[in-house]
């Protein structure tokens, strides 16, 4: 015996259907905000008056930034356009994943007099470590550097 379809099967198809759709990307949108990291600046238009300024001054240090992870520590090295270690007056990083805040860490940096290094075990994957270092001449210097982490 063959059942025919009616008006109420096909309704109920399409609402199942349109349900599970509307259902995943409520729960896609929600996670999307839960784990948004925020805003960079306050005022994007101000930051980028300043922008071309910010950068010829941090060029003009000639530094170049290296990030390792290895045994359970985290280095930081920070180079002059010679190729020797600097040491900045001042340095703060946070160490997190490039999609969400929740795993975010402030590892407390010392100088070893070659680099920064810092006890942290990360899990595999990548990585960012935002970086902001003061120069001794009162230069902001501001660079993220992407870690690939192997386990």
């Amino acid at each position: 015996m063959v059942k025919e379809i009616t008006g109420k099967h096909v309704l109920i198809g399409f609402v199942a259907a349109f349900g599970i759709i509307i259902s995943v990307n409520v729960v896609l949108a929600v996670q999307a905000v839960r784990t948004f990291p925020g805003l960079e600046v306050k005022n994007s238009y101000v930051a980028s008056q300043e922008f071309n300024k910010r950068k010829a001054a941090q060029e003009a240090l000639g530094w170049t930034i290296w990030a390792g992870e290895a045994d359970g520590q985290i280095t930081l090295k920070i180079t002059n356009e010679d190729g020797r270690p600097v040491r900045a007056a001042k340095l703060d990083a946070t160490v997190g994943r490039p999609t969400e805040i929740s795993e975010d860490v402030t590892p407390d940096f010392s100088y070893d007099g070659e680099a920064y290094v810092a006890p942290l075990q990360l899990s595999g994957g990548k990585w960012n470590v935002r970086m902001k270092a003061i120069s001794d001449n009162g230069t902001e210097f501001t660079q993220r550097v992407v870690l690939h982490v192997k386990r």
